[in-house]
């Protein structure tokens, strides 16, 4: 347990921070919106970029734990859309919203908090599961949210127009591009320059702080503002911290068969608590950023719980050991 705690104390520490900043006014009123615009447009696809860029291609040849993991994501996240899509029928946008509860009950932070606990737990043999469940997560259930959003925000029109502007607006957003050219060259077998691959990491390594950061300011910032339904919360939370571990379980032991390796690196992935995507996208957008914020905040705290619990249940250590 203490070790998951060291992992998740920088995650807490640096939402502490971003609510002292906030507390103090260092950054100015505009400095939520502004920080986020510049994780959402600018850091995040500079770190979708690097990451397909720079995974072997080999990584990617596991179908069985990227369908395990992908379905489990993906039914996590349409069981939040359905329930937000019910509740919400007069909500002017009803399916961005739906969307970005969706989302939250699905995105799992496989990067941030995944890769440290994993890489302790399994070694660099996980770094094929690590990069799979990344990809999976933030980039084919962000597109997938992006694209409803989109779709919402330009409603207006006929069915064809309305088709060629979410196109248009899709191809120009750097969430989507970004990591499409990196796997585009990493086939080719071209590789950057250092210097530029060094100005790309370099972007890329304040993503996840400065989300962290905005988080934190958000929050405090929010604190006496629009309540934020804790049930709404609470269900969210409950769906990511225990319906898409519990689905991914099945799948990789019943549906798929996998080695239970696999099976372990997928469950604890799938286990992980909510990433700050959904809430960078919720207020991007002018959603409701309050319970993606809030979310993010709770599935960690928990988190300490039910992925120490895992780990305790499952021992995917003594699995390693029986493996080498």
């Amino acid at each position: 347990m203490l070790h998951v705690i060291s992992i998740l104390a920088p995650i807490f520490g640096l939402i502490a921070f971003g609510a002292v900043t906030a507390r103090a006014d260092l950054l100015g009123p505009n400095a939520v919106d502004v920080l986020n615009r510049f994780v959402v447009l600018l850091a995040l696809p500079a770190e979708l970029f690097q990451i397909t860029l720079q995974v072997p291609l080999t990584q990617l040849d596991h179908p069985d734990f990227a369908l395990a993991f992908g379905l489990g994501m993906a039914l996590t996240f349409a069981f939040g859309w359905i329930i937000c899509w019910r509740k919400q029928k007069a909500h002017s946008q009803r399916l961005s919203a739906a969307a970005i509860e969706g989302l939250c009950a699905g995105y799992a932070n496989t990067s941030f908090i995944g890769i440290p606990v994993c890489l302790n737990v399994f070694g660099v043999q996980s770094m094929a599961a690590i990069t799979l469940s990344t990809l999976l997560t933030a980039c084919a259930l962000f597109a997938l949210a992006i694209f409803m959003i989109e779709t919402d925000q330009q409603r207006e029109g006929r069915g064809v127009t309305v088709a060629l502007k979410v196109i248009r607006t899709l191809v120009g957003n750097p969430l989507i591009f970004a990591p499409f050219a990196g796997i585009a060259l990493n086939v080719s077998g071209y590789s950057l320059p250092v210097s530029a691959m060094t100005f790309v990491t370099l972007l890329a390594g304040t993503a996840s702080p400065c989300a962290l950061l905005t988080i934190g300011m958000f929050l405090w910032n929010t604190r006496q503002g629009t309540t934020v339904p804790f049930a709404v919360v609470m269900r969210l939370t409950l769906l990511k911290l225990l319906l898409q571990p519990i689905l991914t379980l099945v799948l990789a032991v019943k549906v798929f068969s996998m080695q239970p390796l696999w099976v372990h690196e997928a469950l604890i992935l799938s286990a992980l608590p909510t990433g700050t995507g959904p809430f960078m996208l919720a207020r991007l957008y002018r959603q409701e950023a309050g319970i993606a914020s809030r979310v993010t905040l709770l599935t960690t705290m928990l988190s300490i719980i039910t992925v120490v619990g895992i780990l305790t249940v499952f021992n995917p250590v003594a699995n390693v050991s029986s493996n080498k």
